[in-house]
């Protein structure tokens, strides 16, 4: 089915206890985390969405849980003079997760056919021929046996407003505000386009797109937590070993171990 925005701006308000579904989508969350690092798979989750949507928040909560031994999180900015000198998804093969690992991107390789595109950073040429570069890159992930979740934050333009003047009223929260957020916001026109060519070109059967509305924070932070177990838990078997026969000896000489 086509992918349109405009299906994703109710703003309806999380029903239920929060904390206790944050905390049971948490707990679900460790859970594979846990048997993701067991059964030593790959994942990458990468975010993208307007700015002030949410990724941040979702992606600490997200991760509160987890062992930081087997996660990173890349905060995709500018890229380097370096990483100019190179194909775009140079800089991405870098940070691909090994075996246990989880990478996940706050903003991605998407950039090439999104803000390069709209900012003129790319050729015409180059961002069209990105889409094809893109499912290549993503295809080979999956190739190689690692999972790839694909998260988009949609909010309308006046939800988006409130949380950037809401930024500006919040002392501590000031930092995050930068003129991009408003050279960016003048062309949401241009940037709806870019999204309506990403979703057609890349929304794949092997990689697909989900959309959340992200005009409730914490109906969208429950939602893309559990669908993103949903998705791990599709990739990773949920069957725990038993204890190594050496390390349950050794417990029962040192403190008099018993299995429970």
């Amino acid at each position: 089915m086509t992918i349109n925005l405009s299906d994703y701006e109710t703003g309806a308000e999380f029903e239920g206890d929060y904390k206790d579904a944050l905390k049971a989508a948490q707990k679900r969350l460790a859970h594979v985390h846990f048997a993701h690092i067991i059964h030593k798979k790959r994942t990458v989750i990468a975010f993208e969405g307007w700015d002030a949507a949410g990724k941040g928040g979702v992606i600490r909560r997200m991760t509160a849980e987890w062992d930081p031994r087997y996660f990173e999180v890349y905060p995709v900015g500018a890229p380097t003079k370096e990483e100019l000198d190179r194909h775009f998804l140079w800089r991405f093969w870098r940070d691909l997760p090994g075996k246990r690992g989880i990478s996940v991107y706050d903003r991605s390789w998407y950039g090439r056919v999104l803000v390069e595109r709209v900012e003129g950073f790319a050729s015409e040429a180059e961002w069209r021929r990105g889409y094809d570069e893109i499912n290549d890159f993503e295809a080979q992930r999956i190739q190689s046996d690692t999972n790839v979740i694909k998260i988009f934050l949609h909010t309308t333009q006046e939800t988006q407003d409130e949380r950037l003047a809401a930024r500006l009223d919040t002392p501590e929260k000031r930092w995050k505000v930068t003129e991009d957020d408003f050279r960016n916001r003048a062309k949401r026109a241009e940037y709806l386009a870019a999204y309506n060519d990403m979703f057609a070109k890349t929304d794949t059967d092997i990689a697909p797109w989900a959309v959340f509305d992200a005009n409730n924070k914490k109906a969208a932070r429950i939602a893309i937590m559990n669908h993103i177990a949903e998705r791990m838990e599709a990739e990773v078997p949920d069957d725990f070993p038993e204890a190594e026969p050496e390390l349950v000896k050794l417990a029962r000489e040192a403190f008099g171990y018993k299995s429970g």
